[in-house]
């Protein structure tokens, strides 16, 4: 048996196969993002909260030391950690689904902030430089 297609088809798929064949573009946050500052970042004391959030929201994918496992961010990379604390912020907020991370927009904006200050402590010398 022949499969016939109609020209309509094949120009269809000639059209969005690129679509489907471009390289994932990088992960940006707005700049205005970058502009946010951490409402607790005089709290240090608050990155205890944080690390619990992050053991029960973040561990399955980013792992207990945070170093990703291949399919997630290695979360002590200069890579992230030279990221202003509002575009970490952001990033949570948001996610980005088509490279596997979820948004948590669900939890209280203070809980983030507080995952963006434990984050910090995981390269205090990287974090020190974005403030």
């Amino acid at each position: 048996m022949r499969v016939r297609f109609s020209g309509i088809f094949l120009t269809g798929v000639l059209l969005t196969a690129p679509l489907y064949c471009q390289a994932p573009k990088p992960w940006l946050a707005p700049a205005e993002a970058g502009l946010r500052s951490n409402p607790l970042q005089h709290k240090p004391e608050l990155a205890g909260g944080g690390r619990k959030l992050f053991l029960r929201h973040c561990e399955q994918c980013h792992g207990p030391d945070a170093l990703g496992r291949g399919h997630a961010a290695n979360l002590r990379s200069p890579q992230v950690q030279m990221q202003p604390d509002g575009v970490l912020f952001w990033k949570m907020t948001n996610g980005n689904l088509p490279h596997g991370m979820p948004s948590f927009s669900g939890l209280p904006s203070l809980e983030r902030w507080q995952l963006v200050l434990y984050l910090r402590k995981l390269n205090p010398g990287l974090a020190a430089a974005t403030q």
